[in-house]
């Protein structure tokens, strides 16, 4: 692993587009293998619900029931939870809440957390990460008294110990751990979820990818009482819809969490099917090992692969918006064998 440190004022900071997102890739008549929501959702069961809360709709939002499930789920007290309008309200609050001196974003990663900082007015400096992406707490400048790390990480797929997680917090620093991944792996593995002894540590966590919820914007946080209220005064009234707060309640129930386990554990086996018929791809390699719904791979000399698969009808998200990666790389979305199997014969024409 090698990592670099990028300060806010040199060159390289202004290459990237930080508010590409892999829904522009997709369009009518292609293989979306560029959005990692999963296929089939929401269930009908949560459908119903949705359904069924649009007749509280005439009045305001009550985010009452939805953070005593999520509190329980986590078990911690209620003044801990702070449900957002989807992942990205979360960054946005914490940017208005917050006032870094030393602001630090591990790359490569969903480049939201930084563009919200930016956005308010804030330096930020970068942790670009190399080689297998694996995290050393040491890359990370000592004075940083922000840091801002995926688990597992967009684009990498690279799931960081809880451990190697834990050594970043520190009083007077605030550690953010995007987790809205960490379910695609059975049991939530490195969860820091359900951590309140690390000082000023805030776990983001979203029902986006595992319940096919991005039109509805529902998500959460979860931090010290203290921060937590700041993120709640920073945010607009009633921000989270009445069919969000349903649905942060509904997916924190017992049942619904074992349906995420179980559909994480047919990922699981989806994933390995993509890796094996991708490693046998001349001419393409695996940068990680991945752990999350998505893989990172890159074809040496080749800049034209994601246009090249467009042509044939698949649409992989573009590398080259992602800090430390370059338009060799593609994340690609696990999908059903099948749909693997076709991207694979295209890549093979390809390459």
């Amino acid at each position: 692993m090698t990592a670099r440190v990028t300060i806010s004022g040199d060159q390289d900071t202004d290459r990237y587009d930080l508010h590409h997102h892999g829904d522009a890739e997709v369009g009518p008549g292609l293989v979306d293998l560029a959005v990692n929501v999963r296929t089939g959702t929401p269930p009908r069961w949560l459908r119903d619900r949705l359904v069924a809360s649009l007749d509280d709709v005439a009045a305001y939002p009550d985010p009452g029931r939805a953070i005593a499930a999520l509190a329980e789920r986590h078990d911690r007290p209620g003044d801990e939870v702070v449900p957002t309008a989807g992942g990205a309200e979360a960054f946005v609050l914490l940017a208005r809440a917050l006032r870094p001196r030393h602001a630090v974003v591990v790359h490569p990663q969903f480049t939201e957390p930084e563009a919200a900082l930016r956005a308010a007015g804030h330096a930020v400096d970068r942790v670009v990460l190399d080689g297998d992406f694996r995290l050393d707490p040491d890359a990370v400048p000592a004075d940083a008294d922000l840091v801002v790390v995926g688990n597992p990480t967009n684009p990498t797929s690279v799931r960081h110990p809880a451990d190697v997680l834990a050594r970043l917090a520190r009083p007077g620093r605030t550690l953010v751990v995007d987790e809205a991944f960490i379910d695609t792996a059975p049991g939530e593995p490195d969860s820091l979820g359900g951590r309140r002894d690390l000082p000023g540590l805030v776990v983001l966590r979203s029902l986006t990818k595992t319940w096919g919820l991005a039109g509805l914007r529902v998500g959460y946080a979860l931090a010290p009482a203290g921060l937590a209220e700041g993120l709640r005064a920073a945010a607009p009234p009633w921000s989270v819809s009445t069919p969000a707060l349903v649905a942060l309640e509904a997916c924190s129930s017992p049942a619904a969490r074992a349906e995420a386990d179980e559909a994480a554990r047919a990922l699981t086996a989806d994933r390995a099917h993509l890796v094996t018929a991708l490693s046998a791809v001349d001419g393409l390699e695996l940068r990680a090992t991945p752990a999350a719904s998505f893989v990172l791979a890159r074809t040496p000399g080749r800049t034209d692969v994601r246009k090249r698969l467009r042509e044939r009808g698949i649409a992989v998200r573009r590398g080259d918006t992602f800090p430390g990666l370059d338009a060799e790389h593609v994340r690609i979305a696990v999908r059903a064998p099948e749909v693997s199997d076709g991207l694979v014969a295209a890549l093979s024409e390809i390459l």
